[in-house]
């Protein structure tokens, strides 16, 4: 290769013996295998939790949404000429604000909502999913067009929640269809090369062909994509970022504050728990965010389920 050259995606760059891979940029999600996953990593975080009751619920959610991921109806797949004149206008594919979504999304609400016995449920959350069941298919379209687009009323939170769910599941399959050859980083880098969905959290790899790689994983559509370490996720500023955590823990956990937007973002480090899950993870170690926020920084993004849970 002549100097200045770029080198071919994919290829080893440097010295032939030792030399360092690119990451691959994007990394499209295994639908079925990212709530399995998120669901057993929250029943093992759950055990002597002080929020131990919650993250049972959110595992039994997120193995409802496995439920619905492969409950076996048909919707509409992305059209490629579509996705390539996105792509090529810089724009995602899939965008979650625009995105013509097939009605049979509300089939995977239903198959998520079948997996509860409402008897089990506390009050409240029994109350919503009855009122969710009533309400009409347009209705339904209206508050998933309000959870995507960041208006949901506070009357409508507690339904807000399972659409949010819902949504997960459908995005994901329609992530998991595309051909991530065919994609490409947004600019800004912060945001969901399929859907421009900000992501919940990032993982600093420790295995596989690049350890190191931080990659960044989607809030909706849980497709995963590179973005450089030490910038921020926020504003691509570097100097003065700042890595957090809470004083005697595993350091699974940190947060990356950066003083020149006042915003942080959750990351964790798989070598120092292998076993993680952004998306689990992300939902036990919320006092980490509580001790961010209250010293004054703001999260870059909300994670869904929080924000209408």
């Amino acid at each position: 290769m002549r100097q200045g050259e770029a080198p071919p995606k994919g290829a080893w760059t440097g010295a032939p013996f030792g030399g360092v891979k690119a990451p691959e940029p994007i990394l499209l999600p295994d639908p079925a295998g990212r709530f399995a996953r998120t669901a057993a990593r929250l029943a093992r975080l759950a055990e002597g939790h002080p929020m131990e009751g919650w993250l049972e619920f959110l595992a039994a959610v997120a193995g409802a949404q496995r439920a619905a991921v492969e409950t076996p109806f048909s919707f509409a797949r992305p059209d490629a000429g579509d996705v390539r004149l996105a792509v090529e206008a810089g724009l995602p594919p899939i965008a979650a604000d625009g995105w013509r979504r097939d009605p049979a999304w509300r089939d995977g609400l239903r198959a998520l909502l079948d997996r509860f016995d409402q008897a089990a449920l506390p009050a409240a959350a029994a109350s919503e999913i009855a009122r969710l069941r009533k309400r009409s298919a347009a209705g339904t379209e209206a508050l998933a067009d309000a959870f995507l687009r960041g208006g949901v009323d506070a009357a409508d939170t507690g339904a807000a929640f399972w659409v949010a769910a819902a949504l997960q599941v459908s995005f994901a399959r329609l992530a998991a269809g595309l051909d991530a050859n065919s994609l490409r980083l947004l600019d800004p880098r912060g945001l969901c090369p399929c859907c421009g969905s900000t992501p919940s959290a990032g993982v600093v790899r420790a295995s596989g062909q690049t350890p190191g790689a931080r990659y960044l994983h989607c809030s909706l559509c849980s497709t995963a994509w590179n973005h450089t370490r030490a910038v921020c996720i926020t504003c691509g500023g570097a100097r003065t970022l700042a890595l957090r955590g809470i004083d005697g823990d595993a350091g699974v956990a940190k947060a990356e504050t950066c003083d020149e937007c006042g915003t942080y973002a959750k990351l964790f480090y798989e070598a120092k728990d292998p076993g993680l899950d952004p998306y689990a993870d992300d939902l036990a170690s919320l006092a980490l965010d509580v001790m961010v926020s209250e010293a004054g920084w703001a999260r870059h993004a909300p994670n869904p389920l929080l924000l209408v849970g």
